[in-house]
Protein backbone atom coordinates (compact mmCIF):
# COMPACT_ATOMS: atom_id res chain seq x y z
CA UNK A 1 0.00 0.00 0.00
CA UNK A 2 2.64 2.37 1.44
CA UNK A 3 4.59 1.17 -2.51
CA UNK A 4 1.79 1.94 -4.55
CA UNK A 5 1.38 5.49 -2.47
CA UNK A 6 4.59 6.46 -3.57
CA UNK A 7 4.79 5.36 -6.86
CA UNK A 8 1.53 7.46 -7.51
CA UNK A 9 2.90 10.00 -6.20
CA UNK A 10 6.17 10.02 -8.00
CA UNK A 11 7.39 12.57 -10.31
CA UNK A 12 6.74 11.89 -14.14
CA UNK A 13 9.57 10.60 -16.27
CA UNK A 14 10.12 12.86 -19.42
CA UNK A 15 9.46 10.98 -23.03
CA UNK A 16 11.07 12.77 -25.69
CA UNK A 17 10.24 12.10 -29.15
CA UNK A 18 11.16 12.95 -33.20
CA UNK A 19 8.34 10.96 -35.22
CA UNK A 20 6.47 13.36 -37.45
CA UNK A 21 4.04 10.64 -37.63
CA UNK A 22 1.10 10.74 -35.86
CA UNK A 23 0.49 7.04 -35.64
CA UNK A 24 4.03 5.86 -35.45
CA UNK A 25 4.50 8.73 -32.45
CA UNK A 26 1.49 7.26 -30.83
CA UNK A 27 2.09 3.96 -30.54
CA UNK A 28 5.96 4.41 -29.23
CA UNK A 29 4.04 6.81 -26.34
CA UNK A 30 1.56 4.14 -25.88
CA UNK A 31 3.98 1.21 -25.75
CA UNK A 32 6.67 2.87 -23.25
CA UNK A 33 3.24 3.80 -21.17
CA UNK A 34 2.58 0.01 -21.01
CA UNK A 35 5.96 -1.79 -20.53
CA UNK A 36 6.80 1.14 -18.25
CA UNK A 37 4.17 0.53 -16.11
CA UNK A 38 3.00 4.57 -16.47
CA UNK A 39 -0.09 6.20 -16.24
CA UNK A 40 -0.62 8.78 -18.04
CA UNK A 41 0.02 11.42 -15.80
CA UNK A 42 3.46 10.07 -15.10
CA UNK A 43 5.02 10.26 -18.71
CA UNK A 44 5.36 13.94 -19.96
CA UNK A 45 5.43 13.36 -23.70
CA UNK A 46 7.57 16.17 -25.82
CA UNK A 47 7.46 15.76 -29.58
CA UNK A 48 11.00 17.46 -30.46
CA UNK A 49 9.87 17.91 -33.95
CA UNK A 50 6.72 20.04 -32.84
CA UNK A 51 8.00 21.34 -29.98
CA UNK A 52 11.20 23.30 -28.29
CA UNK A 53 13.09 21.34 -25.41
CA UNK A 54 15.71 23.93 -24.24
CA UNK A 55 13.37 24.95 -21.27
CA UNK A 56 12.66 21.65 -19.54
CA UNK A 57 13.49 21.59 -16.16
CA UNK A 58 15.01 18.39 -15.79
CA UNK A 59 14.45 18.46 -11.79
CA UNK A 60 10.74 17.84 -12.24
CA UNK A 61 11.23 14.45 -13.98
CA UNK A 62 12.55 11.30 -12.42
CA UNK A 63 14.27 10.16 -15.78
CA UNK A 64 14.40 10.86 -19.57
CA UNK A 65 13.20 8.53 -22.39
CA UNK A 66 14.55 9.30 -25.54
CA UNK A 67 12.69 7.29 -28.59
CA UNK A 68 13.09 5.94 -32.29
CA UNK A 69 12.53 8.16 -35.18
CA UNK A 70 13.69 8.90 -39.12
CA UNK A 71 16.55 11.18 -38.05
CA UNK A 72 20.10 10.25 -38.02
CA UNK A 73 22.59 11.84 -36.49
CA UNK A 74 25.49 10.98 -39.20
CA UNK A 75 24.13 12.63 -42.25
CA UNK A 76 25.49 15.52 -43.14
CA UNK A 77 24.49 18.74 -41.78
CA UNK A 78 23.91 20.53 -45.25
CA UNK A 79 21.20 17.72 -45.35
CA UNK A 80 19.64 17.72 -42.38
CA UNK A 81 16.29 20.15 -42.00
CA UNK A 82 16.10 22.65 -39.68
CA UNK A 83 13.79 21.22 -37.16
CA UNK A 84 16.67 18.65 -36.37
CA UNK A 85 19.49 20.78 -36.40
CA UNK A 86 17.28 22.66 -33.85
CA UNK A 87 16.09 19.34 -31.43
CA UNK A 88 19.90 18.16 -31.96
CA UNK A 89 21.51 21.04 -30.56
CA UNK A 90 19.10 21.17 -27.80
CA UNK A 91 19.47 17.37 -26.95
CA UNK A 92 23.55 18.13 -26.65
CA UNK A 93 22.40 21.42 -24.09
CA UNK A 94 20.27 18.38 -22.21
CA UNK A 95 23.26 15.85 -22.56
CA UNK A 96 25.15 18.25 -20.39
CA UNK A 97 22.94 18.36 -17.58
CA UNK A 98 22.49 14.24 -17.97
CA UNK A 99 26.28 13.99 -17.29
CA UNK A 100 26.67 16.61 -14.84
CA UNK A 101 24.15 15.13 -12.55
CA UNK A 102 24.36 11.35 -14.09
CA UNK A 103 20.48 11.65 -14.56
CA UNK A 104 18.64 9.04 -15.12
CA UNK A 105 18.17 8.33 -18.87
CA UNK A 106 17.45 5.72 -21.37
CA UNK A 107 18.10 6.26 -25.23
CA UNK A 108 16.42 3.94 -27.18
CA UNK A 109 17.59 3.48 -31.26
CA UNK A 110 17.87 7.28 -32.11
CA UNK A 111 18.61 7.97 -28.28
CA UNK A 112 21.99 5.85 -29.05
CA UNK A 113 23.28 7.10 -32.06
CA UNK A 114 22.34 11.06 -30.10
CA UNK A 115 24.48 9.59 -27.28
CA UNK A 116 27.48 8.13 -28.76
CA UNK A 117 27.58 11.21 -31.09
CA UNK A 118 27.49 13.45 -27.86
CA UNK A 119 30.57 11.32 -26.78
CA UNK A 120 32.31 11.81 -29.59
CA UNK A 121 31.57 8.25 -30.84
CA UNK A 122 31.33 7.75 -34.38
CA UNK A 123 27.90 6.80 -36.02
CA UNK A 124 27.81 6.09 -39.27
CA UNK A 125 26.14 4.21 -42.01
CA UNK A 126 29.11 2.46 -43.10
CA UNK A 127 28.97 -1.11 -40.49
CA UNK A 128 25.72 -2.56 -38.74
CA UNK A 129 22.89 -1.35 -39.74
CA UNK A 130 19.88 -3.81 -39.55
CA UNK A 131 17.14 -4.66 -41.21
CA UNK A 132 13.71 -4.45 -39.75
CA UNK A 133 13.25 -7.52 -37.64
CA UNK A 134 13.86 -9.46 -34.82
CA UNK A 135 17.96 -10.08 -33.66
CA UNK A 136 19.49 -12.30 -31.23
CA UNK A 137 20.66 -10.24 -27.78
CA UNK A 138 23.54 -11.55 -25.95
CA UNK A 139 24.26 -9.85 -22.60
CA UNK A 140 27.72 -8.89 -21.92
CA UNK A 141 27.21 -8.03 -18.57
CA UNK A 142 23.53 -9.43 -16.54
CA UNK A 143 24.52 -8.24 -13.23
CA UNK A 144 23.14 -4.79 -14.24
CA UNK A 145 20.06 -3.71 -12.08
CA UNK A 146 18.63 -2.42 -15.37
CA UNK A 147 19.10 -5.92 -16.40
CA UNK A 148 17.30 -8.03 -13.60
CA UNK A 149 15.27 -11.12 -14.62
CA UNK A 150 16.13 -10.65 -18.19
CA UNK A 151 18.83 -13.98 -19.44
CA UNK A 152 21.85 -13.56 -21.35
CA UNK A 153 20.44 -14.30 -24.70
CA UNK A 154 16.69 -13.02 -25.95
CA UNK A 155 15.10 -11.51 -28.88
CA UNK A 156 14.16 -8.29 -29.15
CA UNK A 157 13.15 -6.08 -32.37
CA UNK A 158 15.32 -3.58 -34.41
CA UNK A 159 15.49 -1.87 -37.41
CA UNK A 160 18.16 1.15 -38.22
CA UNK A 161 20.18 2.63 -40.92
CA UNK A 162 23.13 4.02 -39.04
CA UNK A 163 24.98 2.41 -35.78
CA UNK A 164 27.37 2.89 -33.18
CA UNK A 165 31.05 1.94 -35.14
CA UNK A 166 33.27 1.37 -31.84
CA UNK A 167 32.26 1.65 -27.97
CA UNK A 168 32.60 5.13 -27.07
CA UNK A 169 35.39 6.27 -24.30
CA UNK A 170 33.79 5.83 -20.92
CA UNK A 171 31.26 3.40 -21.72
CA UNK A 172 30.31 -0.11 -20.69
CA UNK A 173 28.88 -2.65 -23.43
CA UNK A 174 25.88 -4.25 -21.71
CA UNK A 175 24.93 -6.24 -25.12
CA UNK A 176 25.82 -7.04 -28.71
CA UNK A 177 24.64 -9.12 -31.50
CA UNK A 178 26.29 -10.77 -34.29
CA UNK A 179 24.76 -8.36 -36.80
CA UNK A 180 25.53 -4.89 -34.52
CA UNK A 181 28.16 -5.53 -32.10
CA UNK A 182 27.27 -1.96 -29.92
CA UNK A 183 23.19 -3.44 -28.87
CA UNK A 184 23.30 -1.48 -25.20
CA UNK A 185 25.60 0.72 -23.23
CA UNK A 186 26.08 2.40 -19.46
CA UNK A 187 27.57 5.52 -19.18
CA UNK A 188 28.55 6.30 -14.93
CA UNK A 189 25.73 4.81 -12.99
CA UNK A 190 22.43 6.28 -14.75
CA UNK A 191 22.65 6.75 -18.55
CA UNK A 192 21.81 4.33 -20.46
CA UNK A 193 21.23 3.59 -24.67
CA UNK A 194 20.13 0.43 -26.91
CA UNK A 195 20.26 0.13 -30.32
CA UNK A 196 17.07 -2.21 -30.52
CA UNK A 197 14.06 -1.22 -29.31
CA UNK A 198 12.94 -2.25 -25.70
CA UNK A 199 9.52 -1.02 -26.28
CA UNK A 200 8.39 -2.75 -29.52
CA UNK A 201 6.70 -6.25 -29.45
CA UNK A 202 5.37 -8.22 -32.40
CA UNK A 203 1.80 -6.04 -32.93
CA UNK A 204 3.84 -2.90 -32.28
CA UNK A 205 6.38 -3.34 -35.07
CA UNK A 206 3.75 -4.75 -37.53
CA UNK A 207 1.88 -1.59 -37.30
CA UNK A 208 5.50 0.63 -37.68
CA UNK A 209 6.16 -1.81 -40.97
CA UNK A 210 2.95 -0.97 -42.13
CA UNK A 211 2.79 3.09 -41.32
CA UNK A 212 6.40 3.26 -42.95
CA UNK A 213 5.77 1.09 -45.76
CA UNK A 214 5.60 4.30 -48.49
CA UNK A 215 8.15 6.26 -46.55
CA UNK A 216 11.69 5.17 -47.83
CA UNK A 217 12.71 2.70 -45.39
CA UNK A 218 12.19 -0.59 -47.51
CA UNK A 219 10.89 -1.38 -50.47
CA UNK A 220 6.75 -1.25 -49.91
CA UNK A 221 6.74 -4.63 -52.04
CA UNK A 222 9.00 -6.10 -49.08
CA UNK A 223 6.24 -4.95 -46.35
CA UNK A 224 3.89 -8.20 -46.49
CA UNK A 225 7.31 -10.14 -46.29
CA UNK A 226 8.58 -8.38 -43.24
CA UNK A 227 5.23 -9.24 -41.85
CA UNK A 228 5.52 -12.25 -42.08
CA UNK A 229 9.02 -12.72 -40.70
CA UNK A 230 8.35 -11.34 -37.22
CA UNK A 231 4.31 -12.39 -36.72
CA UNK A 232 5.22 -15.60 -34.65
CA UNK A 233 8.35 -13.96 -33.02
CA UNK A 234 8.30 -14.20 -28.98
CA UNK A 235 9.65 -10.83 -27.89
CA UNK A 236 9.06 -11.16 -23.61
CA UNK A 237 12.52 -9.36 -22.41
CA UNK A 238 13.25 -6.26 -23.55
CA UNK A 239 10.18 -4.45 -22.31
CA UNK A 240 11.92 -5.20 -18.56
CA UNK A 241 14.37 -2.96 -19.44
CA UNK A 242 11.41 -0.49 -19.36
CA UNK A 243 10.19 -1.24 -16.29
CA UNK A 244 13.42 -1.88 -14.62
CA UNK A 245 14.43 1.37 -15.20
CA UNK A 246 10.93 3.12 -13.90
CA UNK A 247 11.09 1.08 -11.32
CA UNK A 248 14.90 1.53 -10.61
CA UNK A 249 14.22 5.72 -10.90
CA UNK A 250 10.57 5.96 -9.94
CA UNK A 251 11.53 9.56 -7.45
CA UNK A 252 8.47 10.53 -4.74
CA UNK A 253 7.42 13.93 -5.94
Amino acid sequence: MCFAFIFNAMKPFLLLQHRYLDKASDNEYEAVLKYGLLEPGQLVRIRMEQQSISDVDLSNFSGIITGGGPANVSDPEEKKSEIQLRFEAEMNNLYDQVFENDIPYLGMCYGMGSLTKYLNGEVSKDRYSEPVGAVQIELKDNSDPILENIPTSFRALAGHKESCQKLPEGTVLLASSDTCPIQMIRCRKNIYATQFHPELDVPGIMLRIRIYKNHGYFNPEEADTLVDSVKDEVIEYPQKILSNFVRLYGEPD
